[in-house]
């Protein structure tokens, strides 16, 4: 074994074999070169943005940007994107083949990544061969997650809306018929102020005016309700009050047009390909020829030896 992984045998291998190993080294460069052209790989352009998300609500113990990623990952953004850019002609996908919807999720998931950066901000990447386009689904991604939220903070708007407005039309008919029974007692038994018409009894029974003695008895009777009413009329017309403030600001919000995203790196058309890396191709190629070589040549060389 030792023999077997002798550094100065490799030596001499490699000295014995040099011009084998330099030349295949240097074709699978020079074909490193031409496979990783244009002519067989298209070359991909990348566009990307960072983004915060901002006027959100949180739904459960996740985090807003925990949320923006679900949101963005969703199957209906990506349909959306999807049917935006014509992406199963552009992606030459036809649905004639029977795994088509795979191959589709398969090549967007390629292309398109989303993914939160150290600094808890979304990063959106797209690799597209038109670096146009590249760059319009970036934005159409960040678009069509404003709107979806935009839909789902209405729908809870509206629904807040409604209840309010549910709220306030009972306190309204509440407030209402306090309001006809104090205006029935105030035409049947003349009590309209409970405390200015209980001093007016006062001033009469000290005076021996006994024509309010009828007063005094219906204040007596009906007195403590007319108190209680006033009293819940104006508790009822306060909750009225509070409730139609809450519900005006739910139609504020409901009615409003809102961005749900603070994007602090705009996407951009790229004028130079992120994908292949033409040096880098090469260089493996290169290296790895070199390296196959050299344990072709070293175990063709060992077992000459061991014949021997």
């Amino acid at each position: 074994m030792d023999k077997y992984f002798d550094n100065s045998s490799l030596m001499k291998v490699f000295i014995k074999w040099k011009w084998h190993v330099i030349i295949i080294t240097v074709v699978a460069a020079i074909l490193g070169i031409i496979f990783s052209g244009s002519t067989f790989i298209t070359p991909l352009y990348k566009s990307e943005a960072i983004l915060y998300p901002s006027n959100v609500s949180a739904y459960s113990d996740e985090t807003f940007t925990e949320q923006m990623l679900q949101i963005m990952q969703s199957q209906d953004i990506m349909d959306s994107v999807v049917d935006d850019f014509n992406l199963m002609e552009h992606y030459k996908i036809s649905k004639d083949y029977k795994y088509w919807k795979t191959a589709l999720i398969g090549e967007y998931r390629d292309n398109v990544s989303i993914s939160r950066t150290q600094y808890d901000a979304v990063l959106i990447k797209v690799l597209d061969k038109d670096p146009e386009i590249a760059c319009a689904m970036v934005n159409d991604i960040i678009r069509l997650y404003d709107q979806k939220v935009g839909n789902l903070h209405k729908i809870k708007r509206l629904e807040a809306a409604e209840m309010y407005k549910f709220q306030m039309d009972k306190k309204d008919q509440y407030i209402d018929s306090l309001r006809n029974r104090l205006n029935e007692i105030a035409t049947e038994y003349g009590i309209v102020s409970v405390p200015d018409q209980s001093r007016e009894v006062s001033r009469g029974y000290i005076n021996g005016n006994t024509r309010t003695n009828a007063l005094k008895e219906n204040i007596e009777k009906y007195g403590a309700e007319v108190i209680t009413i006033t009293y819940l009329i104006e508790s009822e017309s306060e909750a009225y009050a509070a409730a139609k403030l809450d519900y005006e600001q739910e139609l504020r919000f409901y009615n409003s047009h809102m961005t749900f995203s603070n994007v602090v790196s705009e996407p951009f058309v790229s004028d130079k390909k992120a994908y292949p890396i033409r040096w880098v191709v090469v260089v493996l190629c290169a290296f790895s020829a070199c390296l196959l070589t050299l344990i072709v040549v070293y175990t063709i060389e060992c077992k000459r030896n061991k014949n021997k």
